[in-house]
């Protein structure tokens, strides 16, 4: 009985040193954690439960027989952040570069699918050099199988991918259908194709930093949620990620406890609009202060800076913050924005968490290469996304909601549950100038009348009064007391019940 359980420790010591000890130091030389080192900062401790730590691949051309390191390149299992239950896969790029095998895929789509039964998240740590290539379409075979999974547990089980390494060619596909991405900086990069491909076609020069790296990714395509600056910043932010989610999208996320005052007054939300329409402010400030403790997690900070999008608690319990950013391009909306929103959107009503928007929007970026790039069809995403919501759904409007833009960021038309707006707002088809020259066209020669009539037009229209006494707004609250507004309204509505008519599924305009 000694030998063999002798033989246990010395097979899970072979094991767990992956692709030996020179390996490691490599991966230590560049900054990189393992493996399973990064499993250990992620989950609590000693919470790690591992599935096939002895798997190893099949694979015998190329001479692949006379190396067959346990695990193959991926170590899989569950354990709990802050006790709750999660399932991870780590990619071990000590091992065959990380690449994904047949067996290596299988051990992924093993916690994938006990995942999706048991109702837990997935969380992959990304750090692999692609598809192995001595295995050919048995190493493709495998990637399908994994991203067949990450379809059939989109909307059941939140998804999160940290590219912490290389991530090139069919590799990317998986994350891209996840929740949430974050990456590395200067240690991880996503491409199709890697920059040697690019120059042989197209005879572009560029580095994979610039094809791939964080900063694209998090600033330029939006395919990235984040960037940190080491593994073990990425691998905290996560757990705090998780803090934010239910495990899966039949239970509520978690309540924390809060040490603040849902009746909190903020009497400087009185005075952060400034006096002139045109001059900006800072709507982060604004959500600092609704939420519990002024903790607010931001989602895709870098791009798409004209929206804001992100998690908060009230009352300890999670929110999702939809808001535009009048410092950049005046909060308009546009292609980009409305694409971050409106998937921001889709998730938190996935998962069953309500959602805050704070509304000062001009309207529609106007311009060629707006229209050209389709913005009615990526506008009407967000319109749509707002519209088949079905979680509690609140609205403040701080300043402007003129045009179109009014009606997608959230309205009662799209069944917005409480539409809230301050005395500061102005809800209108358009700016009071703009409105002027149209409707008194024929006056446009006469400074006096026009000013006259642009005076008459804001009296009018440039306040919340006019959609209040119609409904849209179901009251003009003092902006001090928005915190505590809010939070009552979302206590008012935790046990909401609504449902869309039966469809197999939608057809949103992608």
């Amino acid at each position: 009985m000694k030998d063999i359980i002798q033989e246990l420790h010395d097979r899970r010591d072979d094991a767990r040193l992956g692709g030996g000890q020179r390996r490691i130091d490599s991966q230590h030389a560049k900054g990189k954690l393992t493996a399973r080192e990064r499993i250990e900062l992620l989950l609590d401790e000693d919470s790690f439960e591992e599935f096939d730590m002895f798997k190893t691949h099949r694979c015998t051309d190329f001479g692949m027989e006379q190396s067959k390191p346990y695990g193959d390149g991926v170590i899989t299992g569950w354990g709990t952040i802050n006790g709750r239950m999660v399932y991870v896969f780590s990619q071990d790029f000590t091992v065959f570069g990380g690449s994904l095998s047949e067996t290596h895929a299988e051990k992924i789509c093993k916690i994938m699918d006990m995942a999706v039964q048991n109702g837990a998240p997935v969380i992959g740590l990304n750090d692999s050099g692609g598809a192995r290539i001595q295995e050919g379409v048995a190493s493709l075979a495998g990637y399908a199988e994994v991203f067949q999974r990450n379809i059939m547990a989109s909307g059941v089980v939140p998804q999160i991918s940290v590219i912490m390494g290389p991530c090139a060619g069919g590799a990317v596909y998986s994350p891209a259908m996840t929740d949430f991405i974050f990456m590395v900086k200067d240690t991880s990069y996503m491409f199709v194709t890697g920059p040697d491909v690019v120059k042989t076609v197209t005879n572009e020069v560029v580095t994979a930093e610039e094809l791939g790296g964080a900063s694209t990714h998090t600033k330029k395509s939006s395919v990235a949620d984040g960037a940190f600056e080491n593994d073990v910043e990425a691998l905290t932010e996560v757990r705090r990620l998780v803090d934010f989610l239910p495990l899966n999208n039949r239970e509520k996320a978690p309540v924390r406890p809060f040490f603040d005052e849902p009746n909190r007054i903020e009497p400087s939300l009185d005075t952060i609009i400034p006096d002139n329409a045109h001059t900006p402010y800072d709507m982060k400030e604004v959500i600092h202060k609704i939420a519990d403790e002024g903790d607010f997690y931001e989602i895709q900070e870098e791009h798409a800076k004209n929206i804001i999008t992100g998690f908060i608690r009230l009352e300890g319990q999670t929110v999702g913050v939809v808001a535009n950013q009048p410092m950049v391009l005046a909060g308009c909306l546009d292609i980009d924005s409305s694409k971050k929103a409106a998937r921001f959107v889709r998730f938190c009503d996935a998962f069953e968490i309500p959602v805050l928007t704070l509304v000062d929007v001009p309207g529609f970026l106007p311009g060629t290469s707006q229209e050209y790039g389709g913005v009615i069809k990526h506008g009407a995403k967000l319109l749509f996304a707002y519209g088949e919501a079905t979680v509690p759904k609140v609205t403040v409007i701080t300043r402007k909601a003129y045009g179109g833009a009014y009606d997608v960021m959230a309205s009662k038309h799209l069944r917005g549950d409480f539409n809230y707006a301050w005395p500061t707002a102005e809800i209108a088809v358009m700016g009071a100038k703009g409105a002027t020259e149209i409707i008194h066209r024929a006056d446009l020669g006469d400074a006096e009348k026009i000013a006259a009539h642009t005076q008459n037009y804001e009296d009018r229209f440039a306040n919340p009064f006019v959609a209040a006494e119609r409904g849209f707004i179901d009251e003009v609250i003092q902006p001090r007391s928005t915190r505590k507004r809010v939070a009552r309204a979302f206590a008012s509505l935790r046990n909401k019940k609504l449902e869309n008519p039966w469809k197999k599924h939608d057809n949103i305009p992608l």
